[in-house]
């Protein structure tokens, strides 16, 4: 069973390596707040998300990256990705990040993806938490941020749906990545990859240190 009230973050474990990043004047355009990564400087597990969403500024604890400043805090995707980690065992001990640290606004409230110049500049960010946490499983949730973190081994992504808990080992960093469905889009893909969630999660739980 899925755990329905995970964790939240304790804002003192945020990463902040850039407070006042200017690199995407788009992104500094339309972001509230910079949605830094958070979680244990010792993590075994990293998740690495696409970008935050636009949030929920009126929400009592849930209001996404672009309010609190901490990766995945959002309602629906935060909840889902920390309800997920902690039924395989992960309540604690896992480091939640973005490749593009900014809300990518699309001009009329949602998410558009983010540019290539964006990941790109947001790049040493990634880098730079992978270094500091040093995990031995990556887990990028979804097909952007899957490419954003096979990049960094200059490995390009064919098709995603094939990448799914099939684990790939980083010759630059020395981690394993392990994909895993976008938590948003989740019960739209398990039946078409012909799993239920129980065994959804006992792969992911077999992949993990």
């Amino acid at each position: 069973m899925v755990d329905a009230d995970p964790r939240f973050p304790d804002d003192d474990e945020t990463l902040v390596l850039e407070p006042d990043c200017a690199r995407c004047p788009a992104l500094v355009e339309c972001r509230n707040r910079i949605s830094w990564g958070v979680g244990p400087d010792d993590a075994t597990v990293m998740v690495v998300g696409e970008a935050p969403g636009a949030g929920n500024p009126d929400a009592d604890r849930w209001r996404g990256g672009n309010w609190t400043g901490m990766s995945y805090t959002a309602r629906h995707s935060g909840r889902r990705i920390r309800e997920t980690m902690a039924a395989v065992g992960y309540e604690s001990g896992v480091f939640y990040t973005n490749a593009v640290k900014c809300f990518p606004s699309d001009g009329e409230g949602s998410n558009r993806a983010p540019t290539a110049a964006e990941k790109e500049n947001c790049r040493d960010h990634l880098v730079a938490e992978l270094e500091a946490v040093d995990p031995d499983v990556v887990v990028p949730t979804g097909r952007h941020a899957t490419e954003s973190v096979l990049a960094l081994d200059d490995t390009s992504l064919d098709g995603f749906l094939d990448t799914v808990l099939e684990p790939v080992e980083s010759e630059r960093f020395g981690y394993t990545v392990v994909p895993l469905l976008h938590p948003s889009y989740r019960d739209v893909w398990l039946s078409r990859l012909g799993y239920e969630l129980d065994e959804y999660l006992a792969d992911l739980e077999s992949r993990l240190p």
